[in-house]
């Protein structure tokens, strides 16, 4: 069993980071207006000694989401590609350090904040899908309750027309990338967005609440290039309690 020492999952809201990218601010306590409110470095693993983000370990066991994500894309998809981005963000960092300090090249400083927003995207956004899912055993998927399911039936009509707006921009992302249930808090209401790749097309300003990956690692040992099929079965194992205490804590 793969139990983290802090489970990222009950955490308050760890949504009230834009997928957008926090990029280097979040290094800092003081950096963001939703990250003071909503998150902590620790939901990132953040070691404020070393300067650097950690890969944590998933809320729950490799095979608990089966047979929805099977254990062999769980441990490909967490071990390799979110600790390629945890590795991308800290280099990034590095290098526009270096650049700050005058020991890096000036002229790529374009190159390494695209790499910081990029790779910053990534580990936020999968530190918000592993989160966001549990086990259908446990109850998962289902239909949100209380606040967030009323809110959804003024914004979207009912949680039906919700889900199917929000799997259908899932599935006909360009490429690579996410779909995401969001808070705007200017006009206080859901929307679902896309995503291409980590962090292009968010909403500025909004709060991720739920996001589904569509990159190819995230389903294509199970679903091949059946990604309608991926996406619906991804409904059935959303954690509608975690992503209620991330609107709750968004509209705070």
């Amino acid at each position: 069993m793969n139990t983290p020492d802090t489970p990222i999952s009950r955490r308050h809201a760890i949504a009230g980071l834009s997928a957008l990218g926090a990029t280097s601010v979040l290094a800092s306590t003081n950096a963001h207006a939703h990250t003071n409110a909503l998150l902590t470095n620790t939901d990132l693993g953040w070691n404020q000694e070393t300067k650097q983000f950690a890969l944590l370990p998933l809320p729950y066991a490799y095979d608990a989401l089966e047979p929805v994500i099977d254990e062999q894309t769980m441990r490909i998809h967490h071990d390799k590609h979110h600790n390629g981005y945890v590795k991308g963000v800290n280099n990034a960092m590095k290098q526009l350090e270096a650049i700050r300090w005058e020991q890096g090249d000036p002229a790529l400083i374009q190159h390494w904040q695209r790499q910081l927003s990029f790779h910053m995207g990534g580990h936020v956004n999968h530190t918000l899908f592993w989160s966001g899912m549990k086990p259908e055993a446990l109850g998962g998927g289902g239909q949100p309750t209380g606040n967030l399911s009323q809110v959804i039936k003024r914004d979207f009509g009912s949680f039906g027309k919700f889900a199917k707006q929000f799997t259908l921009a899932a599935t006909k992302v360009e490429g690579s990338g996410w779909g995401w249930l969001v808070y705007e808090p200017v006009s206080r209401q859901l929307m679902v967005t896309q995503v291409q790749n980590q962090q292009d097309m968010m909403i500025a300003g909004a709060v991720p609440l739920l996001g589904v990956d569509v990159w190819e690692h995230a389903y294509y040992l199970k679903y091949q290039n059946r990604r309608a099929d991926y996406v619906e079965a991804f409904m059935r194992i959303i954690d509608w309690e975690e992503i209620s205490r991330r609107f709750e804590a968004a509209r705070r």
